[in-house]
């Protein structure tokens, strides 16, 4: 008996902006958006054990299908029971389809219409990824949500570049459809074109023509600013079917979130709490805390008053900053708890603004104090 594909149902609209609540409906949970997906890269968020994720919040997690292709294997994840049971996740999962770390960790990345030929940046092995192949993993693994294939381009880029990238993304998102074989399993494909809004018309007909059951956003947060990032987002999520999902890949601050849901954006995922956890750096509503500083040697208040994470009800400033500073790994796990818990405690927010119609003026005022805090901020780590 074949298992129903998830489905997507619009709750309630916010009146001074396009964003939206929904429900999205998986064969491993519900997930209610916006909803921002924490990165488990490699099978896990790291350091974070699963029931802590669920008591913080998440519902929805990211894997990464080309670290997972090098290590374990598919093969490997297969006999163990699958991802769900290897990261033991009992929520929905969405995997990318690996050509983002394909390009940006191997330098001798070979592609062509056809495929792409990289060099494992674990081994030196040789290893091929197609449309097909890319697809055919992701139907493997049983996540709930799958990613098409594309040729996300360095930014910045010639014309030319993006444009040959724009042409590649659409030819590899029909053969990702056509490859497509897990009836459970939700596939967006995903709209490229830098910030040339031309572009992004072009790939977002094309790939809207191709019919997938969500829309993803890729090839932003790459260093072209917040605000060549709105005005990319501005003109490219009206294109988008209003009745389907639409994620926007690897973003971001608090302040980029609050514009993109502004715009319509359902689903997020970022390193950056977990990534600047681990790295001493905790995000608070007054703005960040370098746990490693001096400033902190003594202070017995929590990272951050009124927040529910465990991290803060149990644990000082003072203290972190000593787990830090004498390398214990508890620090590092601390404050990606809290960082995971206030994004989460921000999607609640957003979510509860939405719903009471009242998100548009709450974004005109807190956006570019987010905004101040963090888009500038120095020492901000966006890479895994």
């Amino acid at each position: 008996m074949s298992i129903e594909p998830a489905k997507f149902k619009i709750i309630a609209r916010d009146a001074g902006s396009q964003a939206r609540t929904s429900l999205l409906d998986t064969p491993h949970g519900q997930v209610h958006t916006p909803v921002f997906c924490p990165v488990g890269t490699t099978g896990t968020v790291k350091g974070i054990l699963p029931d802590r994720l669920v008591e913080l919040g998440c519902s929805l997690i990211l894997a990464n299908t080309y670290h997972l292709l090098l290590r374990p294997g598919i093969d490997v994840i297969e006999k163990i029971g699958g991802l769900h049971k290897l990261m033991a996740w009992n929520g929905p999962i969405l995997t990318d389809s690996g050509g983002y770390q394909v390009f940006s960790l191997s330098p001798l990345t070979k592609i062509t219409d056809a495929s792409l030929e990289f060099a494992s940046h674990v081994d030196g092995q040789k290893i091929r990824l197609d449309p097909a192949i890319a697809t055919r993993i992701q139907n493997r693994l049983g996540s709930d949500i799958a990613m098409c294939l594309d040729h996300c381009p360095q930014y910045p880029c010639d014309s030319g570049q993006l444009s040959e990238a724009v042409e590649r993304t659409i030819l590899w998102a029909a053969e990702c459809k056509n490859a497509h074989d897990n009836p459970s399993q939700m596939l967006f494909g995903i709209v490229q074109g830098g910030t040339d809004p031309a572009l992004r018309k072009r790939c977002a007909e094309k790939i809207i023509e191709i019919d997938f059951d969500g829309y993803a956003i890729g090839g932003l947060g790459l260093g072209e600013g917040h605000t060549n990032m709105i005005g990319t987002l501005a003109a490219t999520t009206p294109l988008l079917p209003v009745g389907k999902p639409r994620y926007l890949m690897g973003v971001g601050t608090p302040a980029d979130i609050i514009a993109a849901v502004r715009l319509g954006i359902d689903i997020f995922d970022c390193v950056l709490p977990t990534r600047n956890g681990r790295n001493a750096y905790a995000f608070t509503k007054e703005g960040p805390l370098r746990l490693r500083n001096t400033a902190y040697t003594t202070d017995t208040a929590p990272i951050e008053a009124g927040c529910d994470c465990c991290c803060c009800k149990n644990f000082s400033r003072a203290a972190i900053r000593h787990y830090f500073n004498v390398g214990e790994m508890l620090g590092p796990i601390l404050l990606s708890i809290h960082n995971i818990r206030f994004y989460q405690r921000l999607m609640t927010e957003i979510r509860s603004l939405i719903a009471e119609n009242r998100f548009a003026s709450w974004a005109d005022k807190q956006m570019p104090i987010y905004y101040s805090l963090y888009n500038s901020s120095e020492g901000l780590s966006k890479k895994d």
